[in-house]
């Protein structure tokens, strides 16, 4: 038996740590591990100014008030591609102080060896939870979809399918059919695009979002959101 056959049930009966992008798939694995296990908080990645998420471009109040309608703390770091892992490494250890002992990710298609989060979470002494792992991409998002989770486009890749027309547009059993005959994976996993979670069961309310003017960036369009104040 390999690590990684225990890697979708890693967090069943353990404290965790969840890595959180405020994306459809980081909040989906959330979900599935807190069914198992108890979440002790989010680990966010920013980029090296702070200003945004490293992965999704989100400001951080923003996924600050995601976590705050979802009832957990952030573990927060500002990196740069060159020093991500000294960051993610010492939130991993501060996580590990509060008792955390597996860390959650939303990855679907990571290699059984070789694995990035299997290497770092072995060397902070800690176990690995992907709930995710290997499910059926169209599979994962029906479920996430059923489950009440409500997530709009915020970036596309241009040159895979996307248009610009997509950002802003829910995630919808209607939409995820049209991105197939369009030939696109409807999780995004070739990079197409990524999401920002705004309602679902695991808020306690939706998160009330602006939408400001789109950022277009090469092959790349942006729809940046701010934090609607109520």
């Amino acid at each position: 038996m390999t690590d990684a056959t225990t890697w979708k049930n890693g967090a069943h009966g353990h404290r965790f740590i969840a890595s959180f992008s405020g994306g459809k798939d980081s909040t989906l694995a959330l979900y599935k591990a807190m069914q198992g296990g108890e979440a002790v908080g989010l680990i966010v990645m920013l980029e090296e100014e702070g200003k945004r998420s490293r992965s999704h471009g989100m400001p951080p109040e923003l996924i600050r008030a995601q976590a705050e309608a979802i009832g957990l703390p952030i573990f927060a770091g500002a990196a740069s591609w060159t020093d991500y892992e000294s960051v993610f490494m010492g939130l991993l250890a501060h996580a590990k102080e509060q008792g955390a002992e597996v860390l959650v990710t939303g990855d679907l298609d990571v290699p059984e060896h070789g694995c990035w989060h299997d290497r770092v979470t072995k060397n902070a002494g800690l176990g690995l939870g992907m709930p995710l792992w290997e499910m059926d991409h169209l599979g994962a998002v029906q479920e996430f979809i059923n489950l009440g989770f409500v997530t709009m486009l915020v970036t596309v890749n241009l040159s895979k399918g996307m248009k610009e027309e997509d950002l802003g547009r829910v995630l919808t059993h209607e939409f995820v059919e049209e991105l197939l005959a369009r030939g696109i994976d409807p999780c995004g996993e070739g990079g197409e695009f990524h999401t920002t979670v705004i309602d679902g069961p695991l808020f306690k309310h939706p998160i009330p979002v602006r939408k400001c003017e789109i950022v277009r960036d090469g092959d790349y369009a942006f729809l940046p959101l701010e934090l609607q104040n109520s």
